[in-house]
């Protein structure tokens, strides 16, 4: 046996024995030895093996598929193949998703050769994450252990948040051979448990809840409620969740509306904020939280999340004392939130279907219960903070580590494969930019997922920000707007994916059944009007808050 399909079975079956269940694989010649070995451990049925083309879309189809079912690896060849996965690995760093990037590299010398697909891949990802470098492997005994123990290290990382570069240098040559023998035994322990079993390392950074008073607002970013929302309750504390946070516990309608539509009268504004995960959609929120003398972040990572520099405390947990309710807190929170649903109620219908904000509320009211829904970034994950009613009973994700619009529909795939069917609400920009989310070989397993576009044929995001004031218009379209005028259904003819086009909200509503299948469901929508529709509903909020 050659020393590089030696190595690629031990690392494929050590992965195997450390429970990493998905495995995506993009083609290439230097990762031949361990694209040979995931496809025998395929055939055997020991993980299920993705192949992706297209390195990008591989990458953030792994993302997906670890959000929903634990450490996974992406695989590749070496060279500019490994440079297309970065955008997933800074989405997995800031997410804290448990993905594994295994890249094949060149041997060391042939670095600074010229040799073909040779770069210098030590470090590729920056401070995205840490690289762990398998060595060459060589025909002598002593190795097995190490690679078993590397793979145990790796997967470890990754399980606790970090992502983590597996970077496999291989000689040729790079296919197996007719013998099979090799210098020691290459067996793992006995019954198939991983080499070294790393346990959870607890930590024991709890804080009391004595600063944190009557009159506290709970923010919960991309994070679960969990417990925190258990105390909310008890403590009397009003919560403003993001999409991502679920929904369970007292949390209101549309606080972050409330939060967006200027000042805040008196009676709602808090002394302090306790701040769970990381809070990213909303400027409202952290305008809020820049401001309010005592601000408590619950997190785990060392690196809390404190982007307004306003963190009075933080820990990784709350030991629940004497908590003082105050109940006029909670009152004032809860009718303010009912006056604003019936402003959003009432601009809605006085609005002409569909806008952006028709299609977040109306897909989030009618999606079957326990549905999957992925949200892209950019205005739909926003349109659904501001006016959709959260439902305890939906799994809602999004790329919210970078918030960028790459790869959204390679994860919203990844994640139905897991947990579907599922639902995708996107942009066009964002739909465009991952088109190769949809291509998947024919032998390929595929998801049960419709992905609704909301076609308004650019960047509608950015007529909501600074530059798309008025004074800008000379600018506006050009440069920001960046209108495409693509034919979504000409497209998706070209990836095989059924499409439809729904005109009115009843057309809507009949095609989110439950999906069988990969569909395309298109809204086209008239972005002109965005910025004023915005403007009169804050307006109305904060007019009928403080009324």
């Amino acid at each position: 046996m050659n020393p590089s399909t030696a190595q690629a079975r031990v690392l494929v079956d050590e992965l195997v024995r450390n429970d990493v269940r998905h495995v995506v694989l993009s083609p290439g010649s230097r990762n031949a030895p361990l694209s040979f070995a995931l496809h025998d451990a395929a055939v055997a049925g020991r993980l299920v093996l993705h192949v992706r083309i297209d390195e990008r879309s591989a990458g953030f189809l792994a993302l997906g598929l670890a959000k929903a079912g634990g450490v996974t690896a992406v695989v590749c060849t070496s060279g500019t193949a490994v440079a297309n996965l970065h955008p997933a690995v800074l989405e997995a760093r800031h997410s804290g998703t448990p993905l594994l990037v295994v890249t094949a590299d060149r041997p060391v010398e042939l670095y600074r050769t010229g040799a073909s697909q040779t770069v210098d891949q030590h470090g590729i990802f920056a401070a995205a994450t840490d690289t762990l470098h398998f060595p060459v492997a060589e025909r002598r005994p002593g190795q097995n252990a190490v690679w078993r123990s590397l793979v145990c290290r790796a997967v470890a990382t990754a399980r606790s948040g970090r992502p983590l570069h597996v970077n496999v240098p291989l000689r040729d040559p790079l296919v197996p051979d007719v013998d099979e023998d090799w210098p020691e035994p290459l067996d793992g322990r006995d019954f198939d448990v991983p080499w070294t079993r790393a346990l959870t390392r607890a930590t024991a950074a709890t804080s009391t809840t004595e600063h944190l008073g009557p009159r506290t607002l709970v923010v919960v970013g991309d994070a679960t409620t969990g417990e925190t929302a258990e105390l909310a309750w008890h403590a009397g504390w009003p919560v403003v969740a993001e999409p991502t946070a679920g929904a369970d516990g007292p949390v209101l309608r549309h606080g972050t509306l409330l939060l967006n539509s200027g000042e805040l009268p008196k009676e709602l504004c808090p002394d302090a904020v306790l701040v769970v995960g990381r809070a990213t959609l909303s400027r409202g929120v952290l305008k809020l939280i820049g401001r309010t003398p005592v601000v408590h972040v619950l997190s785990a990572d060392p690196e809390w999340p404190d982007p307004a520099f306003a963190a009075t405390h933080t820990s990784t947990d709350l030991a629940v004392g004497e908590v003082e309710v105050d109940a006029s807190w909670m009152a004032a929170w809860q009718d303010a939130d009912a006056a604003a649903a019936a402003v959003v109620d009432e601009v809605l219908a006085d609005e002409p279907w569909p806008t952006g904000m028709h299609v977040a509320r109306d897909l989030v009211a009618a999606l079957p219960p326990g549905s999957l829904l992925f949200l892209g970034s950019s205005n739909p994950v926003r349109d659904v903070d501001l006016v959709a009613t959260p439902r305890p009973d939906l799994v809602v994700h999004a790329n919210r580590g970078g918030a960028g619009i790459d790869g959204s529909l390679s994860t919203a795939v990844g994640l139905a494969l897991v947990e579907g069917p599922g639902f995708a609400l996107v942009g066009d920009l964002t739909f465009l930019h991952d088109l190769n989310g949809l291509l998947i070989g024919p032998g390929e397993r595929r998801p049960d997922l419709t992905i609704v576009v909301l076609n308004d044929d650019g960047g509608g995001i950015f007529s909501l920000l600074e530059q798309g004031a008025p004074e800008h218009a000379a600018s506006f379209e050009r440069v920001f707007g960046t209108p495409h005028g693509m034919d979504l259904a000409a497209l998706c003819a070209g990836y095989r994916v059924p499409h439809e086009l729904v005109e009115s909200a009843a057309e809507f509503h009949a095609a989110l059944t439950t999906p069988k299948g990969t569909k395309v469901v298109e809204i086209r929508a008239d972005r002109s009007g965005l910025r004023d529709l915005h403007a009169r509903l804050k307006a109305a909020v904060s007019t009928r808050s403080t009324s």
